[in-house]
Parts: structure tokens; sequence; C-alpha cells
């Protein structure tokens, strides 16, 4: 079955190994960004990552929508040998600035809980903005990142 697409989203690329969304990172778009993600998951053969990387997901396209001026972006999936990279491309240059958690605090949370999460992260400053990455492994024992 194939990955049913957002109707929040524009396909710009899908192949059998990867694909990239154009959307808006706005609120209402999230569950059906994640149910895409889950989707291609089980397509892969990885849905065990499926619960962390709708949280990491989530994260990214949730800081497009706070810091940035155009909630406008670009979601990558690519099935990876150890398991699957992830980035959100976005016109903000600024880097993501990860923060210790404030317990007491309902915000600030995310980048560290992606960081406590993912395989890997990071970010590279792009012409015309930034792109903020993640890997999963599907396999614990391999932890060497993207």
């Amino acid at each position: 079955m194939k990955p049913e697409v957002p109707p929040i989203a524009v396909p710009a690329q899908v192949s059998g190994a990867g694909c990239q969304l154009m959307l808006r990172a706005e609120p209402h778009v999230l569950a059906a960004v994640r149910r895409f993600v889950g989707a291609r998951l089980r397509e892969w053969g990885l849905e065990d990552l499926r619960p962390a990387a709708a949280m990491c997901v989530t994260e990214l396209l949730s800081n497009v929508h706070k810091h940035t001026a155009n909630p406008e972006c670009a979601l990558e999936l690519r099935r990876i040998a150890q398991g699957i990279r992830v980035s959100v491309r976005d016109t903000e240059p600024s880097p993501p600035v990860m923060r210790e958690p404030d317990h007491m605090s309902e915000r600030g949370r995310g980048l560290f809980l992606l960081s406590e999460t993912a395989t890997a992260w990071g970010f590279e400053v792009k012409e015309g903005g930034k792109e903020v990455w993640f890997v999963l492994n599907a396999f614990p024992e391999d932890t060497h990142g993207a």
C-alpha cells in the first residue's frame, strides 16, 4: 500500500528509498505528516522506528512553526543502511538552540528530547536557510550516525 500524501503537502520527490514533501509547518498538519512518516516506515520494514520518528519530526516541524518567519519547508525521509535519515529544510539561517530542559516549563525541551532519542542529529546552514537532520538506527548496536 502506497503511503497517503498529506493533503497539506506536495510530494516533490518520491522513490523507493526516499521522499521529499514541501509543506507549511503548521500545527494542523502535524498529524497527517506523522501518518505519512509511519506509512513510509512500514513500507520500508522499519515500523519499530515510528514512535521515535514521529516525535522527532514533530519537533523539527514545530520549531519551523515557532522560530521562522516563513512556515514553508521541505521534509525529506531517506532509507539508509542503518535505518532512516530525516531532514527539514527551512528559510531561517539561525541554527537551532538546544537548551537544558527546565522541568517546570511547558516549552523548551524539544531538541533535548530529540538529542536523547535520535542516534545522531545536527544542522547545516544552506543557501537561503538551514537544514536540520536526525538519524534513527534500526539496529541499536550500530550507533554511528549518517
